[in-house]
């Protein structure tokens, strides 16, 4: 009968111990990184009053008689489950998320924690705040943080540029003189009559024709008649005589011609009869109307020939010629015909060789003289043409006076600036001139302000783009400066990746290039402190530069269960924590390090209340099991 006392003795140990577990994980429900345990029951050894026997003959198997001894506590486990993260907004409060331990150590032993409550002392070494330990970096080293050092500066040694260049042409332009009309080779207005010779006016009667030449006015014609006979080129002298802007010949047979004295399509000849029967018209056997012919001049049409041509040229007449030439100079010449030339060539060739500052030519396709200066930029390109005074031969000059069709502008310029740092760290500023060039590339001009320095060597020239904007070449280029004193400091300029639409870039779209990346800096001081999710510590200074001050070192192991606690959230390894693996954050298998934030604990309140109420239950069960066994006895006393 003893053998119950002894059992539930033991279920009484076994549930204090579950108790004591519960109680200790529930004391640290608020305690960071704590994690909580659970105990594990395993019954004692049992009585075997009669071993189990196997079927035999017509006899069948029995299974063993055993009565239990009872239970006991086989095993208290930690369960490493991650815990809430508790964000403090402190920057050397840290947690993890996944695997791994912070390293801490007094000199004498490392010790590992969830809870990363950490700071700086005043020599600058990484402590923990709840101890003083100092914490090991990735290396497995204490480390110390200089809050205090200056970064030095950095001279600039390359620059970036990203950005657009135009692609529409605003310049360089040369200046562009044009004549505003073509110059225009024609043919005159003719027509031909019969009459029948000879013939009579009769006396006393008066025959006519009216003519309209060229669009003007009507002129009449009249022959008085006096009996005599007449012949065709008595009509012919009479219309030599009345009419002008025309002239008549007479031909063999009766033939009479009348040709305008102008040409091209504004040459015409209109013929209205005179009165019935006394019709100049029908006598003559003239038509009603005719119009000359024209086409664009060529270099060899003769200035007669032309559709402006008044009155045709005699060798020695002149055209006045007078203009600026592109430098404003003025130009006055004369253009003699038949002596310098008599043709539409001769003449511009003329022209050509007074301007000295331009060029002049004819330009086939449109039969206009365009005069061009020959350099890019603003310019002063005026002409005019006139004819000699006193002089029979003429043209309409004014039809075809030249104007100014391209205004000269300058290159086409994009500006911009950036700073740049010299091996003291001074700042200076390089301004950056892109020009275009008169074949589309483009030349990169650097300045200094005098007072801070001198350009040794700063052109790049024909940087030129392909068809679909991306940049062609050169994709990089040195230049090289010097700030006061200083030695020549050579920068490497990044334009961009030849085909590609890194850097720059010519479209359509306006300007707006920028240097977008150099890598000097001046000196800074420390201004702020992040820890990364690998651990490493950034400082962050005055003059824009970060730098990596220190790591956190993160420890893993094949068993983390196997760690032994030795009080304030500490671990030690033990002999079967296994393997240890020690180095950065977020690599190798181990968890991220978050900044500003606490692991909490994870104890799970409500679920060890439940486990609460079940030790409990099962510490009453045994304690009754005890009170019956002593009644038990008590009557068994009774007996005697």
């Amino acid at each position: 009968m003893a053998s119950s006392f002894i059992a539930a003795l033991g279920a009484l140990r076994a549930h204090q111990s579950w108790i004591d577990v519960i109680g200790n994980n529930l004391a640290n429900t608020n305690t960071p990184g704590f994690k909580s345990s659970r105990a594990l029951f395993a019954d004692l050894l049992s009585l075997t009053y009669k071993p189990g026997t196997g079927p035999t003959g017509n006899i069948g198997g029995t299974n063993p008689f055993q009565v239990g001894l009872g239970t006991r506590l086989a095993s208290v486990d930690r369960l490493m489950g991650q815990g809430a993260l508790d964000t403090t907004g402190r920057t050397f409060d840290l947690a993890f998320l996944g695997r791994g331990f912070f390293a801490v150590s007094d000199g004498n032993q490392t010790l590992y924690s969830r809870v990363g409550a950490f700071g700086l002392d005043s020599d600058g070494n990484m402590i923990d705040l709840r101890s003083g330990f100092r914490v090991l970096d990735a290396n497995g080293s204490v480390f110390q943080i200089d809050t205090r050092a200056v970064l030095p500066p950095k001279a600039t040694t390359q620059m970036g540029f990203t950005g657009n260049l135009p692609a529409q042409v605003t310049g360089p332009l040369a200046e562009e003189l044009t004549s505003t009309s073509s110059f225009l080779e024609g043919t005159a207005a003719q027509m031909t009559g019969t009459a029948a010779e000879p013939f009579t006016v009769p006396a006393g009667e008066t025959w006519t024709l009216e003519l309209i030449v060229n669009g003007g006015a009507p002129q009449t014609v009249s022959i008085a008649g006096t009996g005599a006979a007449l012949s065709v080129q008595d009509v012919v002298d009479e219309i030599n005589n009345q009419v002008e802007d025309v002239v008549a010949s007479a031909g063999a047979g009766g033939t009479i011609e009348l040709t305008s004295e102008r040409s091209g399509l504004a040459s015409t000849i209109e013929v209205d009869a005179g009165t019935s029967g006394k019709d100049l018209k029908s006598l003559l056997g003239l038509g009603d109307y005719v119009q000359g012919g024209q086409s664009l001049a060529t270099a060899s049409t003769d200035l007669n020939d032309l559709t402006i041509n008044l009155s045709d040229y005699s060798a020695g007449d002149e055209v006045e010629v007078s203009g600026t030439d592109a430098d404003g100079s003025a130009v006055v010449a004369s253009f003699s015909y038949g002596i310098d030339g008599t043709t539409l060539g001769d003449l511009v060739a003329y022209l050509d060789a007074n301007f000295t500052g331009s060029t002049v030519n004819l330009d086939p396709a449109s039969g206009r003289i365009l005069m061009t200066a020959d350099a890019p930029g603003e310019a002063s390109l005026s002409l005019a043409l006139t004819d000699g005074p006193n002089q029979a031969g003429k043209n309409d000059w004014a039809q075809g006076y030249f104007a100014v069709t391209t205004n000269g502008t300058g290159p086409d310029t994009v500006t911009t600036s950036a700073e740049v740092f010299d091996s003291s760290g001074t700042a200076h500023v390089l301004t950056f001139d892109y020009v275009r060039q008169s074949d589309g590339s483009w030349n990169l001009d650097v300045s200094v302000p005098p007072a801070e320095g001198t350009v040794v060597s700063g052109s790049i020239t024909g940087i030129r783009f392909n068809p679909d904007g991306s940049i062609l070449t050169p994709t990089t280029a040195p230049i090289t400066v010097q700030f006061g004193a200083l030695g020549p400091q050579t920068i490497t300029l990044d334009l961009g990746v030849s085909g590609q639409f890194a850097g720059l870039t010519q479209f359509g779209n306006p300007s707006s290039v920028v240097v977008d990346d150099q890598d000097g800096f001046g000196a800074g001081d420390l201004a702020n402190l992040e820890v990364l999710s690998d651990g490493s510590i950034e400082g962050f200074y005055t003059n824009g530069q970060t730098q990596t001050l220190g790591s956190f070192g993160v420890a893993t192991f094949v068993n983390e269960q196997g760690l032994e606690e030795v009080g304030n959230s500490y671990f030690r390894s033990s002999a079967n924590t296994g393997a240890r693996v020690f180095g950065a954050a977020d690599a190798n298998g181990a968890g991220e390090v978050v900044g500003g934030a606490l692991e909490t604990s994870n104890v799970d309140t409500a679920q060890e209340f439940v486990r609460l109420i079940q030790a409990q239950r099962g510490f009453q069960a045994n304690a009754r099991v005890i009170t019956v066994q002593d009644d038990l006895l008590a009557e068994v006393v009774n007996v005697i």
